[in-house]
């Protein structure tokens, strides 16, 4: 196990950047159609192809995820996936011709730092391509990809990961890019708030503070509207129906509640897909899949934590990381 979205077996990660755009993307491919929906909980979203993962709608699976920043513009990168899986022969069949599916959501990056001057066209497309051509099962954590230029309200965001395992041998992982109005940690740190669900220290093993003042319970948010957005990936090897894997995502969503705070505002765009590559049959149709959407929202509260925890501020980031003030 490491630890990663990529210890469900059928799906690799790629990730593309330009440091000096502040920006990326990250895509999840899949080795052959899955099974996936979506849940939406944020008030200003930015998705591709969501409603084709609704579970009255007929397309049956899609080829790839993908989480990008650039707003509205880093839609783009779901284009650039695609044609990199029409290169591969992938793609919903209709006829002769092949429609690789790729739904997609994009967070606020626009303002957090970096050259955004890109002249006539962004570079997402071109950033979805990359990332696709260099999917593999180890992928770098925290300023890379969809994380390059995630910040939350008090510390610069990332790109987080985790997995685990239900006692019946069924693994389930998180993907998130975290770039939220809210805080991840509690009162300004060291804490996180998704303590109580860490796993052999992976996001330094600090705990809960020994009391909990009104000063750690007061929101906090962003000043900058739009700047914003938290994007989970959860996948699983379980073998699920799309009504499942709806419900998967339902319950994944706690883990954004887990671990932000304040979480799920107009200001954010909150999106969490679920994803089921088909591999291990659930033991029953409703108690394993309630134990499976349990386990889900903790490692989704891991991954958010350790995209902060794993952060580094870039030249020109308006916040610091929380290695630079307590990775010491």
């Amino acid at each position: 196990m490491r630890n990663l979205i990529t210890d469900v077996a059928g799906l690799k990660v790629g990730q593309a950047e330009d440091f000096n755009l502040g920006s990326g993307t990250t895509v999840v491919i899949f080795d052959e159609p899955v099974v996936a929906s979506v849940d939406v909980r944020g008030g200003g979203p930015g998705t591709r192809e969501t409603e084709l993962l609704n579970p009255a709608q007929t397309v049956p699976g899609v080829d790839a995820i993908v989480v990008s920043g650039g707003s509205a513009f880093g839609l783009d990168a779901a284009s650039g996936v695609q044609a990199w899986l029409r290169e591969q022969g992938r793609g919903f069949a209709i006829g002769p011709a092949r429609v690789p599916i790729v739904p997609g959501a994009v967070l606020f990056d626009l303002l957090s730092g970096g050259n955004k001057n890109w002249g006539r066209f962004p570079s997402y497309r071109e950033f979805g391509y990359a990332a696709a051509a260099n999917a593999a099962v180890d992928f770098a954590l925290g300023s890379f990809g969809a994380g390059t230029g995630a910040t939350t309200v008090n510390y610069k965001g990332g790109l987080g990961s985790a997995s685990a395992q239900t006692p019946d041998g069924i693994t389930v992982g998180a993907l998130a890019a975290v770039n939220a109005v809210g805080s991840v940690v509690i009162g300004g740190g060291p804490w996180f708030w998704a303590a109580p669900f860490e796993v052999n220290s992976e996001f330094g093993g600090r705990g809960l503070p020994e009391r909990f003042s009104p000063q750690m319970l007061q929101p906090v948010i962003k000043g900058v509207h739009g700047a914003n957005t938290t994007l989970v990936v959860v996948a699983t090897d379980a073998i699920l129906t799309k009504s499942q894997a709806n419900r998967l995502a339902v319950m994944s969503q706690s883990g954004m509640s887990r671990a932000i705070y304040p979480v799920h505002s107009p200001l954010d765009g909150d999106t969490l897909f679920a994803a089921a590559t088909g591999r291990r049959p659930l033991a029953d149709p409703v108690f394993a899949l309630a134990q499976l959407g349990t386990l889900a929202a903790n490692v989704v509260a891991r991954a958010i934590a350790r995209g902060v925890f794993t952060a580094r501020a870039l030249p020109g980031d308006p916040l610091p990381s929380w290695h630079d003030k307590f990775g010491h």
